[in-house]
């Protein structure tokens, strides 16, 4: 497209993050030569989706080869010479890395039929101005059924560090949350009701560990947001001076880590 582009791609060694880097870079480097340029083409870091493939890779094949028609830069897919539409409906010749035969495969019989069984597919899509579907992926980063979901969730992701990663944002998406009300639980139950470390170890953990804005926190606890950032503040800069307090607030967050995984 015109400042972004779709791959669909199969990670076998879980090297994407590698493989993106290299993808661009080269890119890069082509482009800034041939354009007389510098800095990059592209602005941020790529967004990837994970896909449940035997369920929708039909679609969302046909969604991609769609997006220069749905942009209206031209009126067929097949006019679009930056895609590999013309690929799957058998007017070019595939390119050496890439392979069609997963998705034409799903209409059976031999190539010839698959071919004009996925062209009719793709144009009763454009008829019936179906719409993305990657939309229900976005809030937790899979394209797939419930069952592929909690599949990805309870094989993957329970030995995950507890807590909110800024720099996983699909794994803080899909990693279940503990609720507010669990923190609390958990951090007087550890420290004991009337010990001063049970309310401030609770509202520091219900930061460090939820995406909750802490406008949420705050008013759980009955305190304002500023209330929130200095008690998350000041227990942060006791915990580098004291060791034994340390320990217990990330024994107390492996604790509720655990918790919502039993509970789920």
């Amino acid at each position: 497209m015109d400042n972004h582009y779709h791959l669909f791609i199969e990670t076998p060694c879980g090297n994407l993050s590698r493989t993106m880097h290299h993808i661009n870079t080269a890119y890069a480097i082509y482009f800034n030569k041939k354009h007389a340029y510098v800095g990059h083409p592209f602005q941020g870091r790529f967004k990837a989706v994970l896909v449940q493939a035997e369920s929708y890779a039909l679609d969302l094949t046909a969604y991609i080869h769609l997006n220069p028609v749905r942009a209206k830069i031209v009126e067929r897919p097949e006019a679009y010479p930056w895609s590999n539409y013309r690929d799957y409906v058998g007017l070019d010749a595939p390119e050496p890395w890439t392979s069609n035969s997963f998705v034409l495969r799903q209409f059976g019989g031999t190539m010839a039929p698959a071919r004009e069984a996925y062209q009719e597919y793709v144009f009763r899509r454009i008829e019936r101005n179906v719409p993305d579907p990657l939309r229900s992926a976005t809030e937790v980063g899979i394209l797939g059924d419930s069952e592929f979901v909690a599949k990805i969730r309870s094989d993957y992701l329970k030995d995950i560090p507890a807590g909110y990663d800024r720099e996983l944002p699909q794994v803080n998406k899909l990693a279940r949350q503990p609720r507010l009300e669990d923190i609390r639980a958990q951090s007087e139950s550890f420290f004991g009701l009337k010990n001063r470390y049970s309310r401030k170890s609770a509202i520091f953990l219900s930061h460090k560990m939820t995406r909750l804005p802490l406008k949420d926190i705050g008013e759980f606890y009955d305190i304002g947001i500023s209330g929130v950032t200095d008690i998350c503040r000041k227990l942060r800069q006791e915990l580098r001076s004291n060791e034994t307090l340390a320990g217990n607030i990330a024994e107390l967050e492996n604790k509720i880590h655990a918790a919502r995984w039993q509970s789920a």
